[in-house]
C-alpha cells in the first residue's frame, strides 16, 4: 500500500534531502536552540531586503511563518515557556537596528504594513532539527499563489533551499495560539522595552471588535489590555477606568465579560456574565459576578457576544 504523500513529495523535492534510514540514524541532529531560531529569522529578514528592495526603497517582509518539527515545537512550549515571545521581541529590535542604518544612509524606509506578525507552527513532515520559513509583505493578505515561497533547511545538508508553493500546501501546517504574535510597526524604529522598573507598562493583549450599528460600519473598535484584568461591558457602563472596555452597543451586557491574565502560567482566562457568550464556537456558561467561573482564553480566539458582536483577542 502506498504511504500518504508528504509535504516534500507534493513539492517534488523529497529525494533532494531525505536519505536512507540507516544513513539518517548515523547523523544525530542537535536540538534547536533559541539562538538558532533568532538568527534564522533575522537572516530571512535580511534576505527579504536584498530580494525585494529597489532603487532607494527598502522593502521587507512583515509576516514570518516559522515552521518546526512537532516535537521541537512542543519542547519549546513545555520546557522553555515564554521563550518564543522573547525571541520575537529581540528579533524586532534587530529589525529596527538594520532599518535605522538604511535610513541613516539616505534610503527610503516605509513599511508595507502597520504591523509585524509572527506565526510559529509545526508540520508532521518536519524531522527533528528541521526549520522552515514563509514570508509575506502584508500579514494575512491574499497573496498571489505564484509569489508564495517556502525556504527549508533539511536536517541532512543544512543548506537552505527555496521553492514556489501552492496556497493549498499551507493547509498541512498546524497553527497554535501560543505561537501567534502581532506587534504594531513603529515608524520611529524604536522597539517597545520590556516592562520593568521605570519602564512603560506593556500591553498584555489587544482586543478588536466590529459593531453592527450603521455609524460604525466598516470601522473596528480596538482596546489595549494594560492591566492584568479587564472587564468588557456594554453602552450602559458608567465606569471609565483603564481596565474597562466599553463597547458602545446595546447588544453587549453590562458587564458581559471578565478577562484576566495569569502570570504563573502565561495564559488568559475568561468569565462570562452576559446572556450568551460563544468562545471559538463553544458556549461559555454564564456565571455570577461575585463568583466567576473561569475558562481558558487562548490568544487569537474569537468571542461572540449575544450572537451579534464579535470580539477577537490578539497578542500585543
Amino acid at each position: 500500500m502506498d504511504s500518504k504523500s508528504s509535504l516534500w513529495k507534493k513539492l517534488g523535492i523529497q529525494d533532494w534531502f531525505l536519505t536512507a534510514e540507516q544513513t539518517s540514524a548515523l547523523k544525530k541532529q542537535q536540538n534547536l536552540t533559541p539562538d538558532d531560531v533568532y538568527n534564522y529569522v533575522v537572516s530571512k529578514f535580511n534576505d527579504s531586503i536584498r530580494e525585494l528592495s529597489f532603487a532607494d526603497r527598502i522593502v521587507f517582509y512583515h509576516e514570518y511563518i516559522i515552521s518546526f518539527n512537532q516535537q521541537d515545537y512542543t519542547s519549546f512550549i513545555n520546557n522553555k515557556q515564554g521563550i518564543f515571545g522573547l525571541i520575537v521581541n529581540e528579533t524586532i529590535k534587530k529589525f529596527y537596528e538594520s532599518l535605522k542604518q538604511y535610513r541613516a544612509a539616505g534610503k527610503t524606509v516605509i513599511p508595507s504594513s502597520s504591523k509585524w506578525v509572527f506565526r510559529l507552527v509545526s508540520h508532521p513532515d518536519y524531522a527533528p532539527g528541521d526549520i522552515g520559513f514563509i514570508g509575506k509583505l502584508l500579514p494575512g493578505n491574499n497573496q498571489k499563489e505564484e509569489n508564495l515561497k517556502v525556504t527549508f533547511i533539511p536536517r541532512q545538508t543544512g543548506i537552505a533551499q527555496t521553492f514556489d508553493i501552492s496556497q493549498d500546501i499551507l493547509k498541512g501546517f498546524n497553527y497554535y495560539s501560543e505561537g501567534y504574535y502581532e506587534i504594531p510597526y513603529k515608524e520611529d524604529l524604536e522597539a517597545d522595552e520590556e516592562e520593568g522598573p521605570g519602564k512603560n507598562k506593556k500591553n498584555f493583549a489587544r482586543f478588536e471588535t466590529i459593531l453592527p450599528e450603521k455609524q460604525f460600519a466598516g470601522k473596528k473598535v480596538e482596546f489595549f489590555m494594560k492591566d492584568e484584568e479587564v472587564v468588557i461591558s456594554g453602552n450602559e457602563e458608567t465606569r471609565d477606568d483603564d481596565n474597562i472596555f466599553r463597547i458602545p452597543t446595546e447588544w453587549v451586557n453590562t458587564p458581559h465579560l471578565h478577562i484576566r491574565y495569569n502570570k504563573s502560567d502565561g495564559k488568559f482566562y475568561l468569565a462570562s456574565f452576559g446572556e450568551k457568550t460563544i468562545l471559538n464556537e463553544a458556549d461559555v456558561p454564564k456565571s455570577d459576578v461575585n463568583s466567576p467561573a473561569w475558562v481558558e482564553l487562548p490568544v487569537n480566539s474569537k468571542i461572540l457576544l449575544n450572537g451579534i458582536v464579535g470580539v477577537n483577542i490578539f497578542k500585543s
